[in-house]
């Protein structure tokens, strides 16, 4: 339970990062962040503590008495604002199609597997979200240099800009808790991987 994740969000609620439990009951208890409740009020560590954890599924035990897990919390002096795009990145773009072939659909390891362009460059095709998908090794060959129709090949959703945070769908997977869902609408934060170039 200590190493499950909790999303940390800047002064304006914003995600920011994602830590664990742990981390974020030592800012807590610092006095450096609040947890937010699904109410969107927060809660210094003793108050925090004072809730009943006896309603809650997430809890941790101290000598003394059961507490709530927060699974976000707010840093009080942090201005860090996440970037405004998601990065067109390579990583960007296996996180987007969840390392799964958009051909046949199975699931590969990124060695597995490499990026198509859905419209091939030869006949004019972007290196573009819109683009641009995940391919494993025999399909991308099957498929060549022609479309997806003209290799009687069909896509299994139509590749698009994501709307989701790559900093914090990194480091969750494909995990969102409900209590998080409110605030990762709010930006589409960027990292640190190389941007493709058009």
């Amino acid at each position: 339970m200590l190493n499950t994740a909790v999303l940390v969000l800047n002064k304006n609620y914003q995600p920011i990062h994602v830590t664990t439990v742990k981390r974020a009951f030592g800012l807590l208890y610092q006095g450096m962040a609040r947890a937010v409740d699904r109410h969107f009020d927060t809660f210094d560590f003793p108050s925090w503590a004072a809730l009943s954890a006896s309603v809650h599924d997430e809890t941790i035990g101290t000598i003394e008495q059961r507490i709530r897990v927060p699974r976000v919390i707010l840093l009080h002096a942090c201005n860090q604002f996440p970037r405004a795009r998601v990065r067109f990145s390579r990583l960007n773009i296996y996180l987007r199609d969840g390392n799964r072939c958009q051909y046949c659909g199975r699931g590969r390891n990124k060695v597995e597997i490499n990026l198509d362009h859905v419209v091939p460059r030869s006949r004019g095709g972007s290196t573009t979200w819109e683009n641009v998908v995940c391919s494993c090794i025999p399909c991308n060959i099957r498929k060549g240099g022609r479309t997806p129709q003209e290799a009687g090949m069909s896509l299994r959703r139509r590749p698009a800009r994501p709307r989701w945070s790559p900093l914090v769908q990194r480091e969750i997977g494909s995990t969102i808790r409900e209590a998080w869902k409110p605030f990762l609408s709010r930006t589409d934060a960027a990292y640190w991987n190389q941007e493709l170039d058009p």
